[in-house]
């Protein structure tokens, strides 16, 4: 079934650490600008209110990695021409390394690979999913989608809406190549000499991938650590029992003992910042206070899952944001369900309600 899969401008209501970002303006569009030894920072559009998504262009010896892509968008596609007339001096992109499988992460991967003939390198889930996700353009929504956000209080009106946007998710992405190279947590990469570490995360996604370079001290975080909005973390119609806030709390407490704190983290939204185990707990903290909020309000009263936007986010939720919103609700009421404090009762006529334990 398909998702929005983009990062939550919706983002819990929190206080922000002090983080230090000492590369100052980022670079326009089409531009790449070299950051570190081999290391080059590439920034898109985006066709959403986050507006923009970082990309890394690595030095690889005889060529090219690419780490992200950009949406499938010909603005995104003439940015990269430009890029590559400008910076590849002759040299060929060999590999294609995506962290997850939303479109402005993916949408160019194959369009890039055919290029180039260079090899797509993804996690096992992320490159699964995304085939599934992009399967899904042109079919009819599902009757269990429609039961899952008619049980969270959608109304029919927005019912109406998801029927007519469900299906989306493959537009924004060129055509996936048929084959990929599987990458792990903790296998090692070596790019232009250097190994870079393989740390995923879960969550925000199935099963996202970080790369970590000791020597220069990079973080390349993705979508799992952004400074400035916390990703979304949502419960979707494929999987309507899922807990993926407990595997992004856990995954953050994972980094937390896996990455140091010297690191400048190069995330794929905002700019890149110093201060990665600040921001990591600051994202835990927030989030246990969020369910902390969602329970005292079941405490009142059983609510559903539209019940509960007030608890969670700092802005009026509408109709466009919806569907992220929810699943973040959602997210955090399975949460608690799976601490044991809540319980979800269905009445008669299918709506899903949630009571504090």
């Amino acid at each position: 079934m398909s998702m929005d899969g983009l990062e939550d401008d919706v983002a819990p209501a929190r206080v922000k650490p002090k983080l230090e970002y000492p590369l100052g303006e980022p670079p326009e569009a089409g531009v790449a600008r070299e950051i570190a030894p081999g290391v080059h920072w590439v920034r898109m559009p985006l066709p959403f209110a986050l507006q923009w998504i970082n990309l890394w262009l690595l030095e690889d010896g005889d060529g090219w990695t690419i780490v992200d892509t950009g949406m499938g968008m010909e603005q995104t596609r003439e940015h990269w021409r430009a890029i590559f007339d400008a910076k590849l001096g002759g040299k060929p992109v060999t590999r294609v390394i995506c962290t997850h499988m939303h479109p402005d992460h993916m949408g160019l991967a194959g369009w890039l690979c055919r290029k180039f003939n260079a090899t797509l390198w993804m996690s096992r889930l992320e490159y699964i999913t995304g085939r599934m996700l992009v399967a899904d353009t042109g079919r009819e929504a599902p009757e269990e989608g429609v039961q899952f956000y008619r049980a969270a209080g959608w109304d029919e009106d927005l019912l109406d809406s998801y029927k007519v946007r469900f299906g989306g998710f493959g537009k924004a992405v060129s055509k996936m190549p048929d084959a990929y190279r599987r990458v792990g947590d903790g296998e090692t990469i070596e790019i232009n000499g250097r190994p870079w570490r393989i740390i995923t995360g879960n969550g925000h996604c199935p099963e996202h991938v970080c790369l970590w370079q000791e020597e220069l001290k990079l973080f390349i975080s993705g979508d799992q650590v952004l400074p400035r909005i916390s990703s979304n973390v949502s419960v979707f119609p494929t999987e309507p029992d899922g807990d993926p806030l407990t595997d992004w709390i856990d995954s953050c407490k994972k980094l937390l003992g896996a990455v140091p704190n010297d690191v400048l983290v190069l995330p794929s939204h905002n700019e890149p910042f110093i201060g990665l185990h600040e921001r990591l707990q600051n994202l835990i903290d927030g989030h246990e206070k969020a369910l902390s909020r969602v329970l005292d309000r079941l405490k009142q009263e059983p609510r559903r899952a539209v019940d509960l936007f007030g608890a969670l986010f700092a802005r009026k939720i509408g109709p466009d944001l919806m569907g992220m919103a929810t699943g973040e609700a959602i997210a955090h009421t399975n949460c608690l369900v799976g601490r044991g404090l809540a319980k979800r009762v269905v009445d008669s006529e299918g709506i899903a309600r949630y009571v504090a334990i």
